[in-house]
């Protein structure tokens, strides 16, 4: 696969065009009727949950949200091939990967609400905490994969950044350390078209982000990133590539951000409807559910289903709401062994804005 779509030949890997219809025979995957109509509900439930949560925003509920909506045929592939104990160092917007990794909505939502014990992930093994700052958890990955490669242990490890992040020195230092230390790590950059409003044109004068891996001496390939096969069968391969001790593989997964880059942003500042109705033509669930019609795998009522999604996302959320509140002290005292000046000032600078946010309320 990695010879046949080389980065320098500007091939992009796709297997069902935009109406579900088979275009590429040779790399459909091998993959049950159960799994695949199991990988649809799992996405349908992330997309559910997604958009729940920008309302619950909205609503004033939680704190700015990043949306995945649109992107999930990239979590859904990665979520048919990813083991127990391989790793997961994600970004800020990988849902449907957190969810199959055994992250509780319960848990994302408490992240959003600021609370810090959503990071301890209790039922997920070998996930990462969250990570803001850009491609900054890209380095973690590249360290994580060292260690599996040194104790010889079988793991593979799964990063995540946008487009946006590969802009920054920590995508160039942590793609070129892995290729030189050939280390079991997945690379998957969600190539939204976006970083915030920075269009991907401005990004990088490469044809591709799937290129750079050829300098840095690593499998690469581009992937059409709202084809659900295309994405299960290149991250099975890629994942079968690290296992095998052949190094680390970069992963360009072309998709589209249907919603805004967070909850506080607004894209129709920096983008046509004209380009919006254009993606929307690729949409990751409705490409899967045209191909399971056709398969006749499409068996179940479908808003049926949604509307006990919602029920159970709804009750997850009331869970988060109702959650112990994080102790005001603890965000400030394990920062440092001795507490400095100005922290002691940020924290009492805060306490008086929650007496104030309380007397204001009442």
């Amino acid at each position: 696969m990695f010879d046949e779509y080389n980065p320098l030949k500007n091939k992009i890997f796709r297997i069902i065009d935009n109406k579900g219809k088979v275009i590429n025979k040779k790399w459909m995957p091998e993959i049950e009727s159960k799994s695949i109509v199991k990988a649809y509900k799992d996405m349908l439930f992330s997309r559910t949950a997604d958009l729940l949560t920008v309302n619950y925003q909205r609503q004033g509920r939680i704190f700015t949200y990043p949306p995945n909506y649109g992107q999930e045929a990239i979590s859904g592939g990665v979520a048919q091939v990813i083991r127990h104990d391989d790793w997961v160092v994600p970004a800020f917007r990988e849902l449907g990967t957190w969810l199959s990794k055994g992250v509780s909505l319960k848990e994302v939502f408490l992240y959003f609400m600021g609370n810090e014990d959503a990071s301890k992930f209790e039922n997920a093994h070998n996930v990462v905490p969250i990570s803001v700052p850009i491609a900054s958890q890209l380095i973690h990955a590249v360290g994580i994969a060292y260690e599996i490669k040194f104790h010889k242990k079988d793991e593979v490890v799964y990063t995540f950044v946008g487009d946006g992040g590969t802009s920054e020195g920590d995508f160039h230092e942590a793609v070129n350390f892995a290729g030189v230390w050939k280390v079991p790590v997945v690379f998957i950059v969600q190539n939204n078209q976006y970083g915030i409003s920075t269009p991907f044109s401005v990004q990088t004068a490469s044809q591709s982000i799937a290129i750079k891996s050829v300098a840095y001496g690593v499998a690469g390939i581009q992937v059409d990133g709202n084809d659900f096969f295309a994405m299960y069968a290149a991250v099975k391969e890629a994942h079968e590539h690290a296992r095998q001790g052949k190094g680390p593989v970069l992963i360009e997964a072309v998709t589209y951000r249907k919603g805004a880059h967070t909850t506080s942003d607004d894209p129709s500042k920096y983008r046509t409807k004209e380009e919006e109705e254009k993606w929307n033509k690729t949409d990751p669930l409705d490409r899967l559910k045209a191909f399971m019609i056709d398969a006749k795998i499409f068996d179940f009522d479908e808003e049926k289903l949604i509307a006990e999604y919602k029920k159970e996302v709804d009750r997850q959320f009331v869970e988060a709401e109702n959650y112990t509140p994080y102790p005001v002290e603890d965000v400030f005292k394990y920062q440092y062994v001795d507490m400095p000046e100005d922290l002691k000032e940020q924290q009492r600078e805060y306490e008086k804005f929650l007496k104030w946010k309380t007397s204001v309320v009442k």
